[in-house]
């Protein structure tokens, strides 16, 4: 709730994800939280109030939400599945409706219904099994946000790890690594670095892709090919760029004590060591949307889907971000 005269916590919209998975067990812990936003979940609401009872929560008996300017607390805007979803039992009749509900929240926060998005994890497997082509939340949100180019970053213990590539086999890392590619993400790192988290001349470290960086052109001719010319002139502009650097000794204390992000090649270059600082409380960002948008930091964990044995923090964790960038938003503004 808002003071008189002072402006509402913004308004997150939280997506339930996965319906067999931990999603919607998720969003009834949140519920329960003292957070600081509006929350709008965009679930089936028999969904959320039977995953409440199976584990043991109250009924959360949310509210609908009607849209009002005013909406306070927690409340549900409801999105009806295909089929009933069991707890770990993946159904591929239910991925329109996973689909449906990213389509309303990416939707509303681009016509300004809602300030931020944060997402539970969903099923790339079973997606795809229901004949539908997914890669994962950052590509469906990009084509369907008309973003040009989007960058996956992870925040948690401390660190902010961004990607070059995403989900791609190791095999095809290196031919889409490509000098125009490669400063367009740094392009948008650096810029939602200033818009998005208010850090005035972000200084970010970029990882070489082969071992120790290319070992002056011994281990592959990358760095000096691809990755070296596009920092020079990056560093012409005024962006402050280290690198190319070893991943192997990149993330130490000493080196990323003055850092504000660190650029790796690909998903297993960077991801594993911001994970072991900070799993189950990490938080992942799409940069270069239109809109603002997290997401936890962890998968579907189909195992353990209904038995309330699921932490909620990377949930609580990417909420709370949300609304922060939200305000950074509105300062901004």
């Amino acid at each position: 709730m808002s003071s008189a005269g002072q402006p509402p916590s913004p308004l997150v919209a939280v997506t339930a994800g996965e319906p067999a998975g931990i999603g919607p067990e998720l969003c009834a812990m949140l519920a329960r939280r003292a957070l600081p936003a509006r929350v709008v979940f965009i679930a089936d609401e028999e969904l959320l109030r039977e995953r409440a009872r199976r584990i043991g929560l109250p009924d959360p008996a949310f509210p609908r939400w009607t849209g009002a300017a005013d909406a306070a607390g927690f409340s549900v805007l409801h999105v009806p599945l295909v089929r009933p979803a069991r707890p770990g039992a993946l159904d591929p009749a239910n991925s329109p409706y996973v689909l449906r509900t990213l389509e309303i929240t990416a939707d509303g926060c681009r016509d300004g219904r809602f300030d931020a998005m944060a997402t539970a994890p969903v099923h790339k497997a079973v997606i795809n099994e229901a004949g539908i082509p997914f890669t994962g939340h950052t590509e469906f949100l990009a084509d369907r946000l008309g973003a040009p180019q989007v960058v996956m970053m992870l925040a948690g213990g401390g660190l902010r790890v961004a990607l070059a590539t995403t989900h791609l086999p190791l095999q095809e890392v290196a031919g889409a690594i490509t000098r125009e590619g490669l400063e367009r993400t740094l392009r948008v790192l650096h810029g939602d670095l200033v818009t998005r988290f208010a850090i005035a001349r972000p200084r970010i470290l970029v990882a070489g892709l082969n071992p120790h960086a290319g070992e002056s052109g011994h281990l592959g001719r990358e760095e000096i090919d691809v990755i070296v010319p596009v920092l020079e002139r990056l560093r012409g502009e005024g962006c402050l760029l280290e690198g190319p650097l070893p991943a192997d000794t990149l993330f130490q204390p000493g080196k990323l004590k003055h850092c504000d992000c660190v650029l790796a090649m690909y998903h297993d270059q960077g991801l594993p060591v911001l994970k072991y600082a900070s799993f189950g409380g990490g938080i992942n960002i799409t940069l270069g949307l239109p809109i603002i948008r997290t997401s936890v930091d962890h998968g579907t964990a189909l195992d353990l889907a209904g038995t309330g044995k699921a932490s909620c923090e990377s949930l609580v964790a990417a909420v709370e971000l949300a609304a922060e960038l939200a305000l950074h938003g509105r300062r901004a503004a």
